[in-house]
């Protein structure tokens, strides 16, 4: 089975869910994944289908005329005050859409808050027939893989699985074995990038956010420090690779599409040198 590339929204937020999938197909991607849930916060796009009937039935459209499949959405944010309900609509849409995926992450350090709301949310989604990626990200209280593995293996749900990042995963120190050692399920999808080599210290916010939403590397630049190579070896043979490279400098120099077209082609060049197909 030839592998799949995902495009993920977070590089390309400008564009809607329909604009996304055509220039995908245009840029040699299999699939993408959508922001479609919104979180109210100041400045946030708004991809959200339930508001925009006309939205998703570009959405539709689009898929329908490339054959480009929407892989996930994201993200259903677990917090000290969530209302997993409210994901619902959110989640029928999905459905509708053919997606595959909900993306999750945690943003409470409460146990007894974070453990039945994500009990909740793996249900629901099941539901609607999604999987759910717990991602762990390194300025979320749920920021390494040692903590997502104990609530996947807590809740114990056969939908619930992780999404490796693998800026996430190299800022939080995982190696390839930690990687290798997690049940195959698991490893549905992840999201592929390069990063600097130095990794800031959890108290330094700011650092950590910035390149994280702003300023990824792509695989092949000479000073990129994310062995992403020994990673992706460590996942199943066919988990899809979401290429998550927001840059927004380079996209302003370069133009979005062509920023998102070099992300593809460096990704696989630099797969194919490190012998993975």
């Amino acid at each position: 089975m030839a592998r799949k590339y995902s495009l993920a929204h977070l590089g390309c937020l400008n564009w809607t869910p329909p604009e996304m999938i055509y220039n995908a197909k245009t840029m040699g991607y299999d699939c993408v994944g959508i922001r479609s849930i919104v979180q109210g916060i100041s400045g946030e796009v708004d991809y959200d289908f339930q508001r925009h009937p006309e939205l998703f039935r570009q959405t539709k459209q689009a898929m329908e005329e490339t054959g480009v499949t929407i892989h996930d959405i994201e993200f259903a944010k677990i917090g000290s005050d969530t209302r997993v309900d409210r994901y619902e609509p959110a989640f029928a849409a999905a459905e509708e859409l053919g997606a595959v995926n909900v993306i999750t992450s945690i943003w409470t350090g409460d146990r007894n808050s974070y453990l039945p709301q994500f009990e909740r949310l793996c249900d629901l989604a099941a539901k609607y027939h999604l999987k759910v990626g717990l991602e762990f990200v390194t300025w979320a209280s749920i920021w390494n893989l040692r903590q997502a593995r104990e609530i996947l293996e807590t809740v114990n749900r056969p939908n619930a699985g992780i999404l490796v990042d693998t800026l996430h995963a190299h800022r939080s120190g995982v190696t390839p074995g930690e990687i290798r050692d997690l049940p195959r399920q698991w490893l549905e999808f992840a999201h592929i990038c390069g990063g600097p080599k130095g990794v800031p210290d959890r108290s330094n916010q700011e650092e950590l956010i910035f390149t994280g939403r702003e300023a990824r590397y792509y695989l092949s630049e000479p000073d990129n420090g994310v062995d992403a190579a020994a990673m992706i070896r460590a996942m199943n043979g066919d988990t899809v690779l979401a290429m998550e490279l927001p840059h927004w400098e380079r996209a302003k120099a370069l133009g979005t599409f062509e920023h998102q077209r070099r992300v593809l082609e460096t990704t696989k060049a630099y797969l194919k040198a490190s012998g993975i197909v």
